[in-house]
């Protein structure tokens, strides 16, 4: 999408809004640069001097106009600093196109005679796709496999089920068990009515409490076939207790929860929040990042480290926006802090380690 330039009055800025031209004091002084994202600060400031209105950016810069712009000092200055990242999760069509109709098969025919042959197959796909790839790290705007949102949100959770399950150190028949329980963690809603799962409103309080027996009958749907372990029939049991005993169905205590479900808990918020659904729009990647890290009463700490490290929010050659307004290009990421790669400024070709540089500790990317 082109970038358009707005006229708006300074009675209706908001915070966030992106200025299309610098303001400058009576010395000639900068005081917001152009392209800079207003903060309530400056927009009280710009009110309070009795300016009209200003110029804003709306939409995004074309990414191919962009990589055009770049100067050749810049070019080379990325390409000497750029570190690929960490091996990633890929997952072929072909892929793509088994798992997503064998997570269909399952939570439509959970009486199958095939069901739990199915459930191992698919879990064997992505499990092949993390060994093959050596994959210690996931990008969840590579996963999807389905415009339907439970089968994708089944899938995402399952895979970074896995990753986070392999950064935990967990053996390899641990993380394909885990895979199982992330694929059928919400296959008890495959007994909810449809008017009830896919209303696109807030549910009444009724509502919302048939939905959080899901949780219960996919435990059910697993126990009468007999043929899951009790690890796997407790992750599916589990994944919505909070370790401070708030969760459901049980209120269990942080020591009566397994670690399946601890990871599948990380997991499924993580997906919930970044997932646009028909009642509400996905958070910015970073955002639901900064959401799980301040989830520490609810989520298991360590389960939470270990999605931390496994997560690329920014891949290395994304153009992003730091919040000094000077587009940039990740060059690195950081496994200790997703939020905070190494990145090159387009405009002035310097190199921000945002996560060491104690200089670049104000700078964020929007």
């Amino acid at each position: 999408m082109a970038v358009k330039r707005k006229f708006v009055s300074t009675r209706l800025l908001k915070e966030g809004m992106r200025i299309d031209q610098s303001i400058v004091d009576a010395t000639g002084r900068s005081l917001i640069e152009k392209g800079a994202f207003l903060d309530d600060f400056q927009i009280e400031y710009l009110q309070g001097k009795g300016v009209g209105g200003i110029y804003i950016q709306e939409g995004e810069p074309d990414p191919d106009e962009v990589e055009l712009q770049i100067p050749q000092y810049t070019r080379e200055l990325i390409e000497k600093n750029r570190v690929e990242d960490r091996a990633k999760v890929k997952l072929s069509e072909s892929v793509r196109k088994r798992v997503g109709e064998g997570i269909q098969f399952l939570y439509n025919n959970t009486d199958s005679d095939n069901f739990s042959e199915t459930t191992n197959n698919v879990a064997n796909e992505l499990m092949k796709t993390i060994v093959d790839n050596d994959a210690v790290a996931v990008d969840i705007s590579m996963l999807k496999v389905s415009d339907e949102y439970t089968f994708k949100h089944s899938v995402d959770v399952a895979t970074m089920a896995m990753v986070i399950g392999k950064k935990h150190g967990l053996s390899d028949k641990d993380i394909h068990d885990l895979g199982i329980a992330g694929l059928l963690h919400d296959v008890g809603k495959s007994k909810i009515p449809n008017e009830v799962l896919n209303k696109p409103a807030k549910l009444t309080d009724e509502e919302f409490a048939l939905m959080k027996q899901h949780t219960l009958f996919g435990f059910e749907i697993l126990k009468n076939r007999n043929e899951f372990p009790d690890s796997i029939m407790r992750g599916v049991l589990q994944h919505h207790e909070k370790i401070n005993g708030r969760g459901y169905p049980l209120g269990a205590s942080e020591d009566k929860i397994h670690l399946y479900a601890k990871i599948i808990s990380v997991a499924d918020v993580y997906d919930a929040l970044v997932t646009e659904r028909p009642y509400k729009k996905g958070f910015p990647k970073s955002v639901a990042v900064e959401m799980i890290m301040a989830m520490t009463g609810e989520l298991d700490f360590d389960a939470m480290k270990s999605f931390l490290a496994s997560v690329i929010l920014y891949p290395v050659d994304s153009i992003v926006t730091l919040s000094s307004g000077e587009m940039a290009k990740v060059i690195e990421n950081n496994p200790e802090n997703a939020l905070r790669p190494k990145v090159v400024g387009l405009k002035t070709g310097q190199i921000y380690d945002l996560a060491n540089d104690v200089k670049c500790a104000s700078l964020i990317i929007q």
